[in-house]
């Protein structure tokens, strides 16, 4: 098998793909300050109070969650038709490009905004509905913070509407910044608005949305000056964003929209998982809030590479470069698979020192099964790092997003979710429930292999 030998391959991807996951890393830890934090939050009366608040709160994020995969999603759909033409660089279609996906973005993110405002407890009763003493304390929470947070998903869709798009011509720097401000901010602001700091009044889970909120309006502020005022490898203005191409948008619904919709339904049944994990118990719930961060933690280096994975394919794709296209992927499969072994290792002998930091985790309930949680997750994360880079990265940026559409689909409706209702029907032990909601990753990684092994995964999708 035959590698890829240039040296400016391996230097292009980490420079794509090294701020991606530097602002995941930043990211990560702007979460598990804020867990940790609302976990540690007390009211003096009731007992185990930072356990039912990070509960809430984490039952929260997961529709926050929902929303920024569908986001992500929308743009990543852009990706693989703005790599192709990056390969061909025809910047007046890329700047076009822009202007569909920014409208999109925008669109959907004000129907989400709107549907979290005029029918909050109906949505949080999605995924809060735990079966023990607590739920109404937790209920109670969750819509504090949730009345709040949602705002904050209105720059967060300019920023990542810009990010994302800027990514995909290899302009990575702005995220560098963006994560270093993000991480200062929010902290500071988490630990002055929670605990009510400099003469503020302690606002507790409200502190932590308000927070969020704030950060989220100074990311989108730097990153605006930055893509209209600093970088030159496209020359967009905000006047570029009302423009429309009909023949665009076409192939954005035919190619790129896929890929969003993906994502959108695959982010759904991490909802629909969420409401099934918000019925039980809430140290289940608190467990399962510091596994996902943990998770999260273990995938953050795959996802980054795989989107520079995405432009490098992309662009040798576009320029109809094909030969180069089957060794960037059989290159890549090769460094994912030994990157999934390492974080494999390094997220399972992490696992309890990472739960100490949880307050929540005092209860030797929710310590012991975070533990269990992420031993489970860490071996999963093997198949997870190879699948992801094929079909996040070598897939998408060849133009096959239908095929991955299909795949997910298919082991998100009719493997996970029946895995978990049978899990949860059946009482099986929580770890087990558990295993089911990433049963799929014990499988995905042969679909991918094997559909690699041929060429109905290239396809040139730009226009002549």
């Amino acid at each position: 098998m035959r590698l890829v030998r240039d040296k400016n391959f391996y230097r292009t991807i980490l420079r794509i793909s090294l701020p991606t996951a530097f602002s995941s890393l930043v990211s990560f830890l702007v979460v598990v300050a804020d867990d940790i934090m609302v976990s540690s939050i007390t009211n003096g009366v009731t007992e185990g109070y930072g356990k039912i608040a990070q509960a809430a709160v984490s039952q929260v994020n997961a529709l926050t969650a929902f929303f920024t995969a569908t986001l992500l999603g929308l743009v990543s759909g852009s990706s693989v038709l703005i790599s192709q033409y990056w390969g061909k660089k025809d910047m007046p279609r890329i700047k076009r490009l822009f202007s569909i996906v920014f409208a999109v973005s925008m669109a959907v993110t004000l129907l989400f905004v709107l549907a979290a405002r005029l029918f909050p407890e109906p949505v949080i009763r999605l995924v809060l509905r735990a079966g023990d003493e607590s739920a109404a304390e937790a209920t109670r929470l969750a819509l504090a913070y949730f009345a709040i947070v949602c705002f904050s998903w209105i720059p967060y869709a300019v920023t990542n509407s810009l990010t994302g798009m800027l990514r995909s011509v290899e302009v990575v720097r702005v995220t560098l910044y963006v994560s270093v401000a993000s991480l200062v901010m929010n902290i500071s602001l988490n630990y002055v608005l929670i605990f009510g700091k400099l003469g503020l009044p302690a606002m507790g889970v409200e502190g932590a949305a308000l927070a969020t909120v704030l950060t989220r309006v100074i990311e989108m502020l730097i990153v605006a000056f930055y893509t209209f005022r600093v970088q030159k490898v496209v020359d967009v203005r905000p006047r570029d964003f009302f423009t429309f191409d009909r023949a665009l948008a076409h192939d954005y619904a035919r190619y790129g929209l896929p890929v969003g919709l993906t994502d959108m339904q695959w982010s759904f049944i991490g909802l629909l998982k969420a409401a099934i994990i918000g019925r039980l118990t809430t140290y289940f719930i608190a467990a399962n809030a510091i596994t996902s961060a943990m998770m999260n933690l273990g995938t953050m280096f795959t996802f980054a590479l795989a989107g520079g994975a995405c432009v490098m394919v992309g662009k040798a794709v576009g320029r109809g470069d094909y030969d180069t296209a089957r060794e960037y992927s059989r290159t890549i499969q090769v460094m994912f698979a030994l990157i999934g072994v390492c974080m494999a290792a390094v997220v399972y002998l992490l696992r309890a020192p990472f739960t100490r930091l949880y307050g929540s985790a005092q209860d030797a309930q929710v310590f012991s099964l975070a533990t269990q949680m992420i031993a489970i997750g860490a071996v999963t994360l093997i198949g997870t790092s190879y699948h992801a880079s094929c079909f996040v990265g070598i897939n998408r940026g060849a133009g096959d997003s239908r095929f991955v559409a299909a795949v997910d689909m298919i082991c998100g409706w009719l493997v996970v979710l029946p895995a978990m209702l049978i899990a949860v029907h059946f009482n099986w032990p929580l770890p087990v429930v558990f295993l089911m909601t990433r049963i799929d990753q014990c499988f995905k990684w042969l679909i991918a292999f094997l559909r690699l092994r041929g060429d109905k995964w290239i396809k040139n999708v730009t226009r002549a």
